[in-house]
């Protein structure tokens, strides 16, 4: 079978033959192509030649990178192909980074792919030969749509991969085998950093068509148990009425999988839409209660959702500001509902628009976490993929235009300086005044709004 990989990797293999090595394609790449599904990631593996050898071959078509040469991996600038040759990874340690890598460019295929995580990863392709290398039928498993571990006394060095297994059953909607639930079931979050954790978070919540049984497998893996913000919301109830799906953790589920539905391919935009599905109800374990008419009730569930946003992101170690504005859709991801619901005036949205400018965030994201969440239940309106108040939201702010970002102050500081005044801290609170008449009115003339202002006789200042 033949399996296109891009021109240049066959100019690198040939140039590898020539020297007296074997450039082999592995992982991910191969196993994309199998599934039909176009990959941009390409691993070489090379045989036959040590690290010195492989340096000086790579040099004939560039500056070699070798940040990664204590790991047998070198890089030529300006191409995105990782070159590696074979080794083993030895534990001597606890934690990730404790491993002794062995490096031996005259192992085998299979003694080098035994180190890799699951038979669907561990085959390879020759470019010049056409050969597919599949000792531990990969290939079967593929068919079978099947995960499974490629040696299971060396699976567990990495306990990731338990993460990576969720990841992998949510992109491929390929079942795990007993086994591998079982080795995934002893691997220790508690060493890892949370970058490793949050490249595969990403993976899951990307480019998952259902990211949810990702979120399941950990659930059924006792995986969760890493998360706890997320495992409080497996048993934590909600009113049969408005959410006769079950739990909050089968809501969140169903949402994520609405959000997924949403994404626009923007990256960026893209994880803040899943994370602010994966977060939306987290407040809810801790307010919720049954009141007198045996009513399951959240009040205030949104504001008390940020701190554990806040907790879970920063175990991914998530920036700062990424922080900020995954908790700000969370707090006010009730808005597009409720504000046309109630009638809220244009004041009210324009200063939503502008909370959500100040974290650079569009309305138009707000809406899709809201319409992801409405959709994410069994209630006759979801089921029938109605949204109305959720439309309307759109309309308004469109008719206002602040769909994208908040209109721009009309009434700025030098506006003051031209009345006299001298700059200082008092103009804040005349600013902030100016800029709510604005936001009630919809006023664009600054000496309208300064009018009024003054009119109010709470700034003397400005008499």
């Amino acid at each position: 079978m033949t399996i296109p990989v891009p021109d240049q990797i066959r100019v690198f293999a040939e140039a590898i033959r020539t020297a007296g090595g074997r450039a082999i394609v592995v992982g991910g790449f191969v196993r994309d192509a199998l599934l039909g599904i176009e990959s941009k990631d390409c691993d070489v593996e090379v045989f036959h030649l040590d690290m010195d050898q492989l340096e000086t071959v790579l040099g004939q078509f560039g500056e070699v990178i070798t940040v990664g040469r204590a790991f047998g991996v070198l890089m030529i600038k300006g191409h995105d192909v990782d070159f590696s040759v074979p080794r083993v990874d030895n534990k001597v340690g606890k934690t990730h980074k404790d491993f002794r890598c062995e490096f031996d460019p005259e192992m085998t295929f299979a003694e080098a792919a035994r180190r890799r995580d699951l038979t669907v990863n561990a085959m390879g392709y020759d470019p010049l030969t056409h050969e597919i290398l599949d000792p531990y039928d990969g290939q079967g498993d593929l068919s079978k749509r099947v995960l499974r571990a490629t040696d299971r006394t060396t699976f567990p060095e990495d306990p990731l991969r338990g993460l990576r297994v969720a990841q992998f059953h949510a992109r491929f909607e390929m079942q795990p085998d007993e086994e591998l639930m079982e080795l995934c079931a002893q691997a220790n979050f508690d060493d890892l950093p949370g970058e490793r954790l949050w490249d595969e978070f990403a993976k899951l919540l990307l480019k998952s068509p259902r990211p949810s049984l990702g979120f399941e497998f950990l659930r059924e893996s006792t995986l969760l148990r890493f998360f706890p913000e997320l495992e409080a919301l497996v048993e934590t109830p909600q009113d049969p009425e408005w959410h006769p799906e079950g739990s909050v953790w089968v809501h969140t589920l169903m949402v994520v999988d609405e959000a997924a539905l949403l994404r626009s391919g923007d990256r960026d935009e893209d994880l803040l839409l899943m994370y602010g599905a994966v977060c939306h109800d987290l407040g809810k374990p801790d307010t919720t209660f049954t009141d007198d008419n045996g009513r399951i009730r959240s009040p205030n569930h949104e504001p008390e959702g940020v701190e554990p946003t806040h907790a879970f992101l920063s175990r991914l170690r998530a920036s700062n500001n990424f922080v900020d504005r995954v908790a700000m859709l969370v707090r006010y991801h009730l808005a597009p509902a409720m504000y046309p619901r109630q009638e809220s005036t244009a004041k009210a949205y324009r200063r939503l628009a502008r909370k959500f400018g100040e974290v650079d965030l569009p309305l138009t994201l707000l809406e899709r976490v809201a319409r992801a969440d409405h959709f994410g239940r069994t209630t006759p309106d979801a089921l029938a993929r109605e949204h109305p108040y959720g439309d309307r939201f759109l309309e308004i702010i469109a008719e206002l235009r602040i769909e994208d970002e908040p209109e721009p102050s009309v009434v700025l500081g030098r506006h003051l300086i031209q009345l006299g005044m001298r700059p200082g801290p008092h103009f804040g609170p005349i600013l902030e005044r100016c800029r709510e008449i604005q936001d009630e009115l919809g006023e664009t003339d600054p000496k309208v709004i300064l009018g009024k202002v003054r009119a109010t006789n709470k700034f003397p200042e400005l008499r």
